[in-house]
């Protein structure tokens, strides 16, 4: 993955050491990170950071195709640096966000909707992740 000041520099997005922390994690995470989960980080990283400018920077990032931006979790926003097309599984007991590889999973009935018209679609589901 190329580095946070070289994503913000083709962009546009004016690096600053805020910006730097927020990117460094939210694009390397696998984990679906709230908004929250990225200040926490950040401030570590650079502890001046402010919730305005990670709820910002998160936008751009979304804005610009770099990050997507579901609501998963009940009442909570997560953002998703795997921006290919996939399905999600959510680990009822742990909160745990898993992508899905989208052919694993098939949809049918959709052509069924007359009254609507589909632009995108995922599924989510909800259950435990087996123990190994």
């Amino acid at each position: 993955m190329k580095d946070a000041l070289s994503i913000l520099r083709r962009c546009k997005i004016q690096p600053t050491p805020q910006r730097i922390a927020v990117v460094e994690y939210v694009l390397k995470s696998k984990a679906h990170p709230s908004a929250d989960d990225v200040l926490s980080y950040a401030r570590k990283k650079c502890p001046t950071v402010s919730r305005a400018t990670v709820y910002n920077t998160l936008n751009l990032l979304v804005e610009k195709g770099l990050l997507g931006m579901q609501t998963i979790k009940e009442g909570a926003v997560v953002f998703d640096s795997n921006i290919e097309k996939h399905h999600h599984f959510v680990d009822s007991e742990t909160g745990d966000i898993y992508d899905i590889p989208w052919d694993q999973l098939e949809v049918k009935g959709k052509d069924k909707l007359k009254d609507f018209e589909i632009f995108e679609f995922q599924v989510i589901l909800r259950g435990r992740r087996k123990k190994k």
